[in-house]
């Protein structure tokens, strides 16, 4: 196990020493796909974390109703704090898509 992972850090870590300078791309496609890309995966993720947010929460007052105030909000507050990383990811594209137009 310890050769392994030393083999492991030793071809990772010599990558970056034998790496050429960054290319600055100017090229519109790709900036636009890594938009879209980065949009399309951030409502996906946000969408299947939000659905098992809702049915782990249902679960939950479904198998104790009484349960209902304790689990709600917390419920609630996870969506919210779910939603928001959608909303930084569509930040970011659209920070992206600006630098296609300016």
């Amino acid at each position: 196990m310890k050769k392994a992972l030393l083999v492991f850090v030793a071809t990772f870590a010599s990558v970056s020493a034998f790496a050429q300078e960054a290319a600055i791309t100017t090229d519109v496609g790709t900036v636009a796909f890594s938009a879209a890309l980065a949009i399309a995966i951030a409502a996906l993720g946000g969408t299947l974390g939000q659905a098992m947010a809702i049915r782990s929460g249902l679960d939950g007052i479904a198998r104790n109703p009484a349960a209902q105030g304790k689990v709600f909000i917390p419920m609630l507050l996870g969506l919210a704090l779910i939603e928001s990383l959608v909303l930084f990811a569509f930040l970011i594209a659209n920070t992206l898509a600006g630098a296609i137009v300016g």
